[in-house]
């Protein structure tokens, strides 16, 4: 099969040709028809992802799209012909997605939603996982709640938004003035991200604070949320870097959950639940209510290069997926 080999930090993606891999226990083998880019792949592409620790030479690529080839010893929940979706490798030394067959564990598959092309499905693991993880899993968004997602057009933060409407939750997204029409477009309320957080709060919420705050920015827009918080309420991030004070949250008896969306795959603790949480996908997907925006370029192995300067350049309109195959 060809495949793109990252063979040194910073070098460019040598297309080259490679052993197609054969399922192993557990595993099945997919036919990928699309690989979703993420500006994680950026990071491992320059040496500056050590917590992905993907070992060279590699294969990049998180999320994929495909058709089920064949499937190993043990595994009955897919079989040749299903159209799939999934994040499966491109970190942790597991074979990444920018190529033309991966050997997948089955347990971070799930069936591609019926109504979503193969481009749309490869751009929504990552983010989608990320986002249930937080709202669902840490946080319990419930119906009635005041949720703020920081960051609401970003990849993470459009799905965060469409999500916690999903549960009925009123919802409200920081964006740049860009951003506005858009993040009105997914039901949420805008609020420009050069507002003051004091205004923000008083308007919104008459002072109270935001029953749930998702944060996709990290940095000085997490140390904010810390303080745009009700009491007893929830603070959630995917960008918990650096050092943050944390007073404002415990003088509000307010909790904070970290999301690291790759450590099943690092460590192999939770793999099944990742599978659980795309099946959960698929069905919303299916009734409507979660839609990806990608950006409308097309790319292919020749072009990857261009795919992931869309991303650095911030050019990128949605989230890029590169085509693979017929």
């Amino acid at each position: 099969m060809r495949a793109l080999i990252l063979t040194a930090h910073g070098s460019p993606l040598l297309l080259r040709p490679v052993d197609r891999p054969t399922p192993a226990e557990g595993q099945v083998l997919v036919r990928i028809k699309a690989s979703g880019v993420n500006p994680l792949d950026l990071k491992i592409s320059k040496g500056q992802a050590a917590h992905a620790r993907h070992p060279l030479p590699a294969i990049l690529g998180i999320d994929l799209a495909g058709i089920v080839e064949s499937v190993g010893v043990g595994v009955t929940d897919f079989r040749p012909g299903d159209e799939v979706y999934g994040m499966t490798g491109g970190v942790g030394g597991l074979q990444g997605s920018l190529a033309e067959f991966v050997a997948a564990d089955a347990r971070l598959l799930a069936k591609k939603p019926a109504n979503l092309g193969m481009r749309d499905a490869a751009a929504l693991p990552l983010i989608f996982i990320t986002a249930w993880e937080g709202l669902v899993d840490r946080a319990h968004v419930r119906a009635g709640q005041k949720v703020l997602v920081q960051g609401g057009a970003g990849g993470v933060g459009h799905i965060a938004v469409q999500l916690a409407r999903a549960f009925d939750a009123e919802v409200f997204a920081t964006g740049s003035r860009k951003d506005k029409s858009y993040i009105e477009h997914l039901g949420a309320a805008f609020i420009d991200r050069e507002m003051q957080l004091d205004d923000y709060v008083t308007e919104y919420t008459a002072g109270r604070g935001f029953d749930l705050i998702y944060d996709t920015v990290g940095g000085t827009v997490l140390d904010a949320s810390f303080s745009a918080v009700t009491r007893f309420g929830h603070v959630v991030s995917a960008l918990g870097w650096g050092t943050h004070a944390l007073a404002p949250l415990s003088f509000r008896a307010a909790s904070y959950s970290g999301v690291f969306t790759l450590l099943p795959m690092l460590s192999g603790e939770g793999r099944a639940h990742h599978g659980e949480i795309l099946r959960e996908a698929t069905q919303l997907i299916e009734a409507g209510k979660i839609v990806p925006r990608l950006d409308p370029r097309h790319f292919s192995f020749e072009t990857i290069e261009q795919a992931h300067a869309a991303i650095e350049d911030g050019s990128a309109s949605g989230k890029i997926v590169v085509d693979i195959g017929t």
